[in-house]
């Protein structure tokens, strides 16, 4: 296979970049990917929850030096926090932390807007802090997997979202699969999850569940709208 550089890589498109990628397996995926991009053109981000530790074990594997950005809410649980404080320092991780406006956050945090507005609050608190960053960026992996949720069983390897490209190397993993490697290379789990949680978001919003049942508790949601926000806006 032919790898192009990252200077002609924009005249490819989705549909070419996805037959180059798609018979490749995930670790060959994210090694090819800084084939055609440079580290700092890759956006990278984590939640540290229960799915986590997979992308960030092969990413510090593949590229140890790639910058990846955590979105303090100021809602995480405490075993959040230290459990991205473990992985950290296990995978020698190079974290920059985002945070969304103190004006704004405080609002939600003294209106409680998760309860009436949990759209608007994950705006404020998730999607508008990153926008900025989005923008810098050329490709945003993430590790999405197609069994989790309807809406992610029809993305492909690569999606175009807006003015970015969304990579998903583990988009067509089976939940068998992971769990195996998770085992293999003992990768410590989030502690909530012995605890019934089977996503873990900001606290507010999140209950004990299998999957991403427990996610935004009592409302009809499963996303956040950090990643279907991004298919929706126009480039």
């Amino acid at each position: 296979m032919i790898l192009a550089p990252e200077a002609e890589t924009f005249l490819l498109t989705i549909d070419a970049l996805n037959e180059i990628f798609t018979p490749l397996n995930f670790q060959e995926r994210i090694e090819t990917l800084y084939q055609f991009y440079e580290k700092e053109k890759v956006l990278v981000t984590s939640s540290f929850g229960t799915k986590s530790v997979f992308l960030l074990h092969f990413l510090s594997q593949v590229n140890p030096q790639q910058q990846v950005h955590f979105i303090n809410t100021t809602y995480h649980f405490k075993e959040t926090l230290d459990y991205k404080e473990t992985l950290t320092d296990l995978l020698d991780l190079k974290i920059r932390e985002v945070n969304p406006g103190q004006e704004e956050n405080l609002l939600t945090l003294q209106d409680t807007w998760w309860k009436d507005h949990p759209k608007m609050c994950c705006t404020i608190n998730k999607t508008a802090p990153l926008e900025p960053i989005v923008a810098k960026h050329k490709v945003w992996m993430s590790s999405l997997m197609a069994y989790q949720t309807p809406f992610r069983a029809h993305l492909r390897v690569f999606e175009q979202q807006g003015d970015i490209i969304k990579f998903h190397p583990f988009i067509d993993i089976e939940e068998g699969e992971f769990l195996f490697y998770l085992n293999k290379y003992k990768l410590p789990r989030h502690p909530l999850e012995k605890q019934g949680y089977g996503s873990i978001g900001c606290v507010h919003c999140t209950a004990k569940g299998k999957g991403r049942e427990g996610r935004w508790k009592e409302e009809n949601k499963t996303e956040c709208g950090l990643h279907p926000s991004y298919f929706t806006k126009k480039k």
